[in-house]
């Protein structure tokens, strides 16, 4: 055997003895949020549940979403939408793995989600003419290069998940067609909004679409119970004196439930629910509204529980242990909401963004 062969051997398994790092070595964050800090610089945080600041990574723009690496301790960082960077992040060094560019005429739309094994980024992506819906595959296991796309089966895409404990995506298409230059809707009167689920190969599995009199109520962003169900959250784009539910709940194979609160206080949500999650025991769902301030739970089976005031309100996740959310707002709070109200956590000297991402 000749000695560069045996060199080769001995350090392929030196390579496979070394401890592989994972989320705690970044610290164990609970979840990854976009932020404006007091100087005006943008950057993607890693929280603690309790709100601390675990690691702060620059942008070079406004953040939306992001997504966890399943096993890695690595995060997508896309920009806010419609955006042409995706930065995947060693969220140990800090240092950027990847930066990722839509092919030419395509936009990111601030999501993405993995494959079960890690192996495959799915990102939401648009193309900017005419606004047919796009998912964007890259190669996590080899530099992120790109692995080509398949059809959103909708207009205007958004959010899009992974169903637990499969590779089966949900994408929540908003049906919104919109100008490339300044994002001016175009086609209100012929909106389509749906709820996709798509193999992990692009194929419809099932398709999930709103009644004709709630046609423009665009669905946006996805939360996903442990056991398939899924809760969307909806912008209305129709008349504003009018009182839509802007929450709704579906699974494989049933109809689709929306969720109706009092009139009063689905009129203070000035028809825009701007983030969603369950709660850590799957039995809550919340929305909130920056728009009008408000957090609203419902239970999981879809009756409306409390509204909480909160002004510019949006990113919210699972509190730890088994009830209560965790919300961040525009002035730098992150408080707790359960049975007792609201209560600060801590405050930090940024505006947090639109979404409160979980890590796991």
């Amino acid at each position: 055997m000749r000695p560069d062969r045996r060199y080769f051997l001995a350090s392929l398994a030196a390579t496979a003895a070394l401890p592989r790092l994972g989320w705690a070595d970044a610290g164990g964050p609970a979840f990854l949020a976009a932020a404006q800090d007091a100087d005006g610089a943008r950057a993607l945080y890693g929280l603690s549940d309790r709100g601390e600041a675990l690691f702060r990574i620059p942008l070079p723009a406004r953040g939306h979403a992001a997504t966890a690496h399943p096993t890695r301790p690595e995060a997508v960082a896309f920009a806010r939408r419609p955006g042409t960077f995706a930065l995947v992040i060693d969220c140990i060094s800090g240092v950027v793995l990847a930066r990722l560019t839509p092919p030419e005429g395509r936009q990111f739309n601030g999501h993405g989600t993995y494959s079960l094994d890690g192996a495959v980024l799915y990102t939401s992506e648009l193309v900017a003419e005419g606004s047919a819906g796009r998912i964007g595959l890259w190669d996590a296991r080899r530099g992120y290069a790109r692995l080509g796309e398949f059809a959103s089966n909708g207009i205007g895409p958004h959010d899009v998940k992974r169903l637990p404990g499969s590779d089966l995506l949900v994408v929540a298409n908003g049906g919104i067609e919109t100008d490339p230059a300044d994002r001016t809707p175009l086609n209100l009167d012929t909106m389509r909004p749906n709820l996709s689920y798509l193999s992990p190969e692009g194929q419809v599995q099932e398709v999930v679409e709103l009644a004709p009199d709630l046609a423009q109520n665009s669905i946006r962003h996805l939360a996903l119970r442990s056991d398939g169900l899924v809760a969307f959250a909806m912008q209305w784009q129709g008349d504003a004196a009018l009182a839509v539910p802007l929450l709704g709940l579906h699974r494989r194979g049933a109809a689709v439930r929306l969720c109706p609160p009092p009139e009063a206080e689905a009129l203070a949500m000035r028809g825009y629910a701007g983030s969603i999650a369950f709660d850590g025991a799957g039995q809550q769902v919340a929305i909130t509204s920056p728009r009008g301030g408000r957090i609203e739970v419902y239970e999981a089976t879809g009756g409306f529980v409390r509204a909480l005031a909160r002004a510019d309100v949006c990113g919210v996740g699972p509190a730890p242990g088994a009830a209560g959310f965790i919300v961040t707002d525009g002035q730098g709070l992150i408080a707790r909401v359960g049975a007792e109200g609201l209560r600060p956590l801590t405050r930090a000297a940024c505006a947090w963004d639109n979404h409160l991402i979980p890590v796991g």
